[in-house]
């Protein structure tokens, strides 16, 4: 019998949203769950999303996604009009709607997909809350960045 491994299994990452990172100081994250049609998860799972320039509207208590790009498969969706871009509603907890409705009325964040991921099976969005950079705040990143990676080339050639 071979024993349980006690480290949790990587997420298999659909898409990415680089541009998010770069543009916003991301505070915190939330996993979250989607209401999808069949045909939407059918592209998922041939990696047919694009979630640049989405971002997660707050509405009568609710959470959804806008701009969100699901590309429709030829041979999927020939019996139904598929909208690649219709907005989806996130499926979240009270405790955390109520955190982020806070967080983005009073406080001016803003909320930006992150990433999509599967986790057992199921479509995931890691959401941030996020505050917006300045160029100057771009700038430094950017600077510290190839500060850590030039750093990292010195330490590996004198070893």
């Amino acid at each position: 019998m071979s024993k349980k491994s006690s480290q949790k299994p990587a997420k298999a990452t659909i898409a990415v949203n680089k541009k998010a990172r770069h543009d916003y100081f991301i505070e915190q994250t939330f996993d979250c769950g989607l209401v999808l049609e069949g045909w939407e998860v059918k592209s998922l799972r041939a990696g047919r999303a694009q979630l640049t320039e989405t971002y997660v509207h707050l509405k009568n208590g609710e959470a959804w996604l806008i701009g969100a790009h699901f590309a429709p498969l030829n041979t999927v969706s020939t019996h139904i009009t598929a909208n690649p871009t219709r907005t989806r509603k996130l499926l979240l907890n009270r405790h955390e709607l109520d955190r982020m409705v806070g967080a983005v009325e009073r406080k001016g964040y803003t909320l930006v997909a992150l990433s999509m991921f599967w986790r057992k099976g199921r479509a995931k969005l890691e959401i941030g809350l996020a505050k917006g950079k300045k160029q100057h705040d771009k700038r430094a990143t950017e600077k510290n960045r190839d500060w850590e990676r030039q750093k990292a080339r010195i330490m590996k050639s004198s070893s």
